[in-house]
């Protein structure tokens, strides 16, 4: 009944369109609900693409069964064709009595919170608590891995450090050589640190087209392979041998070729022969040899090739974590204000604000859609904020002695930017380099806006734009007058230094 099941396909896709359009109408406070919200839609146009297929595929008929229902349906008696349907239509549900009925009405229809399940039951398996719903990264277990890589053990980082470093693998933020790299544990690393910051991208934007950005990270690397351009992997100056000729000591002694060094005492040099620093240097001393064999130079050129394709896809990972990292810049600041934050409250403070995080989620979820408005307004009339401390981001106010020590209760007003205020010197100082300072300067017509930084006066700014004008064109038209003298050797100086000179006697 490929009839049938067009007409299904076709109804199934009209109420999907009808189930997108109902969420993406919606709203959400929360993000934990905006999030369900956009899995649902991501859900939705994975089923259409399916669907579409399976009805493209009909239409195209391939075996010819659409036409041959089509046939038997329009020639003969169409009673005949319609109780012969019916019957196996009977003979199925009397063979399987209990088979559901999908209503497709109820399927894609946006559920109240007391209809069944909560559907964001899904959503709060694919973060952790140091994630927040998406809003945080959470790397302390790659940071562990990190610390524990060859050449990093003897350069411990803090966790706040390596957010800031995770994503450079070239000195001197990266202490790894890259001999050090073509390890398995560091291979392992880089894999697990690319996996983790794509699937953080999957489950936070699940409705960007993301496999065509990854395309896009791989045909880049391709190209920088290929011209040697990728950071840290370009051409390597060594050479087989040792770069300057190497000279047998001074004779008196016992040479050893494989460490290149000279020992005067026959003891030492033979108690050397079993330490772990000699044997290395023989095995790289016998890998660097010439070969001579044909087979040994077939065996050779594999490692040398199957060592080229492990440091392609290290690199090509390192390449994919600078990319994410750079498209996730803004949720990187935001984890490393919040480990600041974090770093000055008790344990206790944590699990307090992290309680008040899923109780606020949990509520939302079960707040009635229609009771939004009454909530928000009886929301704001609830919050108990006597001193006017600004709100943190569960739009509660912060608490009075971080208020204190950020200094937020000082106001720097700046008159270039309209006479705005700003609260604590953190954002004061920080508005120096903002659009709205930057555009009350080229207002002012000055262009150099470096060379102003805590001046907030208009004409505080105009003098001292004024003056340095003043100052660039003298200096200009000095160099153009400057009078040039002579000595009696043939010395050219300017004029000035030659009457100094003169008046010391020098000349």
């Amino acid at each position: 009944m490929l009839l049938e099941d067009q007409r299904f396909i076709h109804e199934d896709l009209e109420r999907l369109e009808q189930g997108i359009s109902d969420r993406v109408l919606d709203d959400p406070r929360h993000i934990r609900d905006r999030l369900n919200r956009d899995h649902q839609i991501s859900g939705f146009l994975d089923r259409i693409q399916q669907q579409s297929k399976r009805l493209l595929d009909i239409y195209n008929d391939t075996e010819g069964l659409r036409a041959k229902e089509i046939q038997s349906i329009s020639t003969g008696d169409p009673f005949d064709e319609f109780y012969k349907q019916l019957n196996e239509i009977k003979d199925f549900h009397r063979r399987y009595p209990n088979e559901p009925v999908e209503n497709l009405e109820r399927a894609y229809k946006r559920k109240a919170p007391g209809e069944g399940e909560s559907a964001t039951a899904e959503i709060d398996n694919l973060f952790t608590g140091e994630e927040a719903y998406g809003r945080f990264l959470d790397l302390t277990t790659l940071h562990e891995e990190y610390l524990n890589l060859p050449g990093v053990q003897s350069r411990r980082i803090t966790y706040l450090q390596y957010l800031n470093v995770f994503d450079q693998f070239t000195p001197p933020h990266c202490p790894i050589k890259r001999p050090e790299k073509t390890t398995d544990q560091y291979f392992t690393y880089v894999g697990r640190l690319a996996d983790y910051l794509e699937g953080f991208l999957r489950r936070t934007r699940p409705l960007d087209d993301l496999d065509k950005m990854f395309t896009s990270f791989d045909s880049d690397f391709d190209k920088a392979w290929k011209a040697k351009e990728v950071p840290g992997w370009g051409k390597e100056s060594q050479t087989v041998g040792p770069a300057a000729p190497v000279t047998e000591g001074t004779g008196e002694g016992t040479w050893c070729p494989d460490c290149a060094k000279e020992f005067k005492n026959e003891n030492v040099y033979k108690s050397h022969l079993s330490g772990k620093k000699h044997v290395k240097a023989a095995e790289n001393r016998a890998a660097k040899a010439p070969v001579t064999n044909g087979s040994a130079k077939s065996e050779f050129g594999g490692a040398s090739a199957a060592k080229d394709l492990k440091e392609r896809a290290i690199a090509e990972r390192e390449y994919r974590v600078r990319k994410l990292a750079s498209t996730m810049e803004t949720v990187r600041s935001d984890t490393r204000v919040n480990v600041e934050r974090k770093q000055g409250m008790t344990e206790r403070e944590r699990q307090q604000e992290l309680d008040a995080l899923f109780a606020d989620s949990m509520e939302t979820s079960l707040r009635p859609s229609g009771a939004d408005d009454e909530s928000d307004s009886s929301g704001d009339e609830k919050i108990y904020n006597p001193l006017k401390l600004p709100l943190a981001w569960d739009g509660k106010p912060i608490p009075y002695w971080l208020y204190k020590l950020h200094g937020l209760g000082v106001e720097f007003p700046c008159e270039i930017c309209g006479n705005f205020v700003y609260m604590g010197r953190r954002a004061f100082d920080k508005h120096f380099n903002e659009a709205r300072h930057i555009y009350g300067l080229k207002c002012l017509g000055i262009t150099n806006t470096t060379l102003f930084r805590e001046i907030t006066g208009i004409e505080d700014a105009l003098k001292l734009w004024d003056k340095m004008t003043r100052d660039k064109k003298k200096e200009k038209s000095g160099g153009e007058n400057v009078v040039q003298m002579e000595d009696a050797e043939g010395n050219v100086m300017p004029e000035k230094v030659y009457y100094d000179l003169q008046k010391q006697g020098l000349l």
